[in-house]
Order: structure tokens, then sequence, then C-alpha cells
């Protein structure tokens, strides 16, 4: 998995030539425009469980006779102003061997234009699991009005229905066949505000903040947020991931040691519930439906259209570290595992750093780290004896160790990048181009691509312990051996400050993030293969022995860690116990939340809150007849 790699080899080294003294710091203030409900709307509070029965058994399809008549889907195109369409693969359109059809080739190698077509996904499918396919229709919305008229149309009419941003959700809630579609890319309004209430709350709680709507991906809020105003908003490390969806699932990006998950910034939210109703939800406003919001899973209890987060003083520096060492042996690269790991535990332990070590190819670690908060010389004093330590050994090789800050404001630039000819981003030239739709060009090469196998761990914060480091190495060694193995400190807390680990303590996340030094995840795949596309079939048999693989390493390092939890927005389509597993203790909480605002369960996703009342296709309510007259 390729994704992962932030920063690459030769290019890397271009940037660290890059530095420039660091700017001021400026805030550019807007009008705080956080939107009322919709005319028409209804502030009441969603409907009770015991008040609503679960009426709905089996969801209706195309060519039943319950289907929608083509007068109620013109219906629903004159209440969204238009914005309904029939959706087809592209591929389907598309003739082997034509211009046309190869330019269609060459355009899903890009995320940007994959993101722009409501019939794709930014993932092709994952080996027997599921495959991308288009919805029947789908409503481009622009506004909650546009969600909430396709909200009600589905409840109505007892259709599947499917929420799609960003559209990078591995475990396929981007995607059904046979459902009506909410796409919500053309909703991408950015409001920064100076001093933000969130709905209900005190005004002396107001705060700096960012409004950002549903379709807004993070490389639109870093642009607006940090490259031209000066701020920090906790958000992704991928710039084409969905706000909305990310906040919704927990949300790590490169600064989460410092500054938490994405879902512990969340001020405010509008969001759409299964009534067809427009709510804010805040700490004060709908309070278990926001907690829910808060890492409950996208795609579980509405359509949310807009996130209020909190955004942050800027550090002076962003930096990052990068090299390679390669072992001449098994005893050797173990030895270097256990001298990581406890150099680890005694110098980046803390705020500071994050982002990701892999351990790779059999013998080699690489490293792919960031840090916040330090100056070069700082950064470079951390590294300083753990390096020295690796180069006086000749059983090791060291390539392209280097270490660099820079100017935090220039992070998301691509100004910056293209005039130190870094390599490092790409910035889309498609027919939508715009100078804040860019992507880390490690990023790019995971656009359309099929999934093998997708494991991930909170290992924790214990294993650190020096009595217990040898068997965190050993079992690192082990996994190794059969897959390539990456820790993402990022995407555990342990060791963050008191600020950010209380804020992600009051999120519907699994608590064993807050007592984990890193997720690990161990994962692959191969190239698109979206239904239709000539000379695309995936490789079954090679597929299934690298999702074989891919378990038996995780089986490796789960001796170490044998309860450890999983990030819902980043794991397995087979996970076990998932409702633990993702959730903890925070499960029954949800759950009880998930039947009081949708008794029907109109939203359903894999393995989100609520469906194991659902058939694995999310279309017959469990105990349900299969049939529908």
């Amino acid at each position: 998995m390729k994704r992962r790699e932030l920063f690459k080899g030769a290019a890397a080294a271009t940037l660290l030539h890059a530095a420039l003294p660091a700017t001021a710091l400026a805030r550019v203030a807007q009008p705080s425009a956080a939107s009322d409900l919709p005319s028409g709307a209804s502030a009441a509070a969603p409907p009770d469980a015991a008040a609503t029965a679960a009426t709905v058994r089996t969801r209706v399809r195309p060519g039943t006779p319950a289907w929608p008549a083509a007068s109620e889907w013109q219906r629903l195109r004159r209440e969204t102003g238009g914005r309904l369409q029939a959706l087809a693969s592209p591929f389907a359109r598309c003739a082997p061997g034509t211009p046309a059809c190869a330019a269609l080739l060459a355009g899903i190698q890009d995320p940007f234009t994959i993101g722009d077509d409501p019939a794709l996904t930014q993932t092709s499918g994952w080996q027997d699991a599921w495959t991308s396919q288009p919805s029947a229709y789908a409503v481009a919305a622009r506004d909650a009005r546009d969600v909430a008229a396709a909200v009600r149309f589905a409840r109505q009419h007892d259709l599947r229905l499917v929420v799609k941003g960003g559209g990078h959700s591995y475990l396929g809630g981007s995607s059904a066949p046979d459902s009506l579609l909410v796409w919500t890319r053309a909703m991408d309004r950015i409001d920064l505000h100076d001093a933000y209430a969130a709905r209900g709350c005190a005004a002396d709680t107001a705060q700096p903040a960012v409004s950002l709507g549903a379709g807004v991906m993070w490389g639109q809020a870093y642009a607006a947020v940090t490259t031209r105003a000066g701020r920090y908003v906790q958000g992704g490390g991928c710039t084409t991931v969905g706000v909305a969806g990310l906040v919704q699932g927990g949300g790590f990006g490169n600064f989460s040691k410092r500054y938490g998950s994405a879902a512990a910034s969340l001020v405010e939210a509008e969001v759409v519930t299964a009534d067809g109703e427009v709510r804010i939800a805040s700490a004060h406003s709908h309070p278990d439906l926001f907690w829910a919001l808060k890492g409950g899973g996208g795609g579980s209890f509405g359509v949310v259209t807009r996130v209020t987060l909190r955004t942050h003083a800027l550090p002076a520096n962003f930096g990052a570290v990068f090299g390679k060492i390669e072992a001449a042996s098994d005893a050797a690269y173990r030895t270097l595992i256990a001298r990581f790991v406890a150099f680890y535990q005694e110098s980046l332990f803390n705020e500071h750093w994050g982002e990701q070590v892999s351990l790779r190819g059999g013998r080699r670690l690489q490293l792919s780290m960031v840090f916040q908060g330090l100056g070069q010389a700082e950064a470079e004093a951390v590294w300083a004896p753990f390096l020295a330590w690796v180069r006086a050994r000749k059983e090791y090789t060291v390539e392209e160790a280097a270490i660099k800050a820079i100017p935090a404001r220039h992070f998301w630039n691509p100004d910056f990048h293209r005039k130190y000819a870094t390599g490092l981003m790409a910035v889309d030239d498609g027919p939508n181009a715009s100078p804040d739709r860019f992507v880390w060009r490690g990023d790019r090469e995971q656009a359309g691509w099929f999934i093998h196998g997708y494991q991930s761990a909170w290992l924790p914060a214990r294993l650190l312990d020096p009595t217990r480091q040898a068997l965190l190495a050993d079992a690192l060694f082990d996994a190794a051996k059969r897959w390539d193995v990456e820790l993402h400190f990022n995407k555990g807390l342990a060791g963050a400050p008191t600020d950010a680990l209380a804020a992600t303590r009051d999120t519907a996340m699994n608590p064993a993030v807050l007592d984990a030094f890193a997720l690990a995840i161990i994962a692959g795949g191969g190239v698109p293969a979206f239904p239709g596309m000539a000379d695309a079939r995936p490789d079954a048999t090679r597929a299934r022995h690298d999702g074989a693989a891919i378990r038996a390493a995780m089986d490796a390092l789960r001796r170490a860690a044998p309860d450890a939890g999983a990030y819902v927005s980043e794991s397995d389509y087979f996970q076990q116990h998932w409702q633990d597993a993702y959730w903890g203790a925070n499960y029954e909480r949800l759950a009880r939340i998930k039947r009081t605002v949708d008794p029907d369960g109109l939203f359903f996703v894999h393995h989100g809150v609520g469906s194991e009342d659902w058939s694995a296709d999310g279309f017959t309510r469990a105990g349900a007849p299969r049939a529908r007259a």
C-alpha cells in the first residue's frame, strides 16, 4: 500500500533545501456565516423510537412494482432544482481501443477525476467483499434543502440511500447499486470565524473556528485555514478525503498527536436526520446526536451537510524526517527494530512527532515522520543518537536520511512546493482545476485501487514499557516477514497533551485510541478494477493469496496485543466483533442513539451502528421476508 508514504525518496531531499524564514502569522477574519435551519425546516427534537414503529422491512429495487414511477422521479428533480441525475458507469459507454476510452482509463489514475464523477469511488472494490457500482440516481446537492428532499424521498419510497462526499470509504460505504445517492461534492463553502459560539452555547464560549461544507476536501480546508489564514485545523493527511466523512469516523491527520482527532475539534454540525429535517447539533443542541457524529461512523445517523471545527494557533514550523535503513541479516533487522522501539519510547513518544515508520521489503526500516513545535536544530538533536548508533554499525546501510523544518504556513502550499521543485505535490489540471485542489504524489498511487486485504490495530502504550519492548519487537519482526507493516504514530493518542486527550475522550471513538501509541496498518491492493473496465479484471488468486498473507502478518502482530481495537475508517471489511473493535464501551450508547434518531434504519453502511439489523447489502431487515409485494 503506497498511499501512506507521505513524502517519497529523492523528491523529499529537494524539500530539505527549501526552508524559509518563518512568516508572520495572520488570520482572515470573515463574518460568521453559520446558517440557521432552512426555510420550512423544523427545529423539533428527533422522533423517539418508542413512538415510531420500525415498519420498513425490505427496500425496493428498480424493476419491482414499488419502484418510484417516472413522475415521482420528476417531482424529486423539481424539488432539487434539476439536480437529480440518472447514473451509469462511464465504462458502459467506453468502446475499447477508442481515444475516449483511453482518456477515461488515464483519468481514473487521478483522484480528482474520480471524485468529480458521481458514478465512481476512490476505491474500486475489495476481493470477495464489494465492487464499486453506481447508484440508480444521484442528487448533486447544493445545500441542506436538496439533501432533505432526497432523504424524504428515500424514506417515502423505501429506497436504499447512499451518501458520498470524498468517496474514500474502504468498506464500500460510498457505493451501492440500485440506490439513491446523495452526492455532496458541490457543497464546498468555507467560512472562517474569529469567534464562533455553537448553537445553544453561551457567548463566552466563542472561539476561532471554520465552517466547512460537506463537499469540502481537506486540501481545500488547509489552503483556506493554514496557507491563507495562518491557522491550523485538525483534519486528514490525504488532501482528497472529504471533511464530513473523516470527522464522523473520528479522523486523524499528520499532527493529531498534538491536536487530537478531527472529531475532537467539532463545535457544531448541520445534519439532515432520517425524518428529512435539518438540525443543528452541538454540545447543547441535540447533544446525543452531536456526540454520535463525533466518531460514531459516517452514514449511520444522518447526512452531515456542514461541520464547524475549532482552529488552533499555527506553530512556527512543521517538519519531516526521511530515511531508509537496510539491515544485512535477519538478526541485524531484529536488533534494528528493537533499537528503534526503545528510541521511540525515549525520544519520540510525545506531542511533537507524528506520521509513520514502516517495515518493508523484508529488512528495511523506512522513516516518513513529521514534527511540529520544534526548530531545525531541535529536531536534529532528537535524532542524532539513533542515527549515530546506526551509522556506527557496518551491518546497516543508510539512504536518504534527512531532517528539515519549514514554515508551517507553507506545508500545504502548492506554490511553495512548485517554487522549490520538491516533487511532492501534484495540482489538479482537469476541467474543474483549482489551486486549492492538490494532492501528495504518494496518495495518487491509490486512486481507484482494488483492495486485497486491509488490517489495523491500535497498539497499547504498555508495549513500550522496557519490560515489554522485546515482545513488541519480536511481534513486529515476525509480522514483517509476512507483509509490510506500518506504524502510524499520529493515529494513537497516548503521549498527546492533556487537552487533546480530554477532547478526544469526549467523542464516540473507541477509548482504546487514548492509550494507543500507534495504529498498526498492514494492507495491500492492486490496480483499479471498476466493473466494465476492459482487461481490468482483478487477479482473484493473487488477491486472495495477498489477503491471507496480510491476515497472517496481523495475527503475528496481535500476539503482542491480542485485544487491540481497530480504526473504523481503516480496517478489515471482515472485521470480527466489529462493534467492540471500533467503539468498545461506547457502542451501547451509540446503538441507543441510532434507535432514537433513525428507528427505521434508513441510514445503512457496512459495519455501521445498527447494521447488524440488516442483510449484508442493506436491503432486507433481519427477520423480514426476502420478497416485497
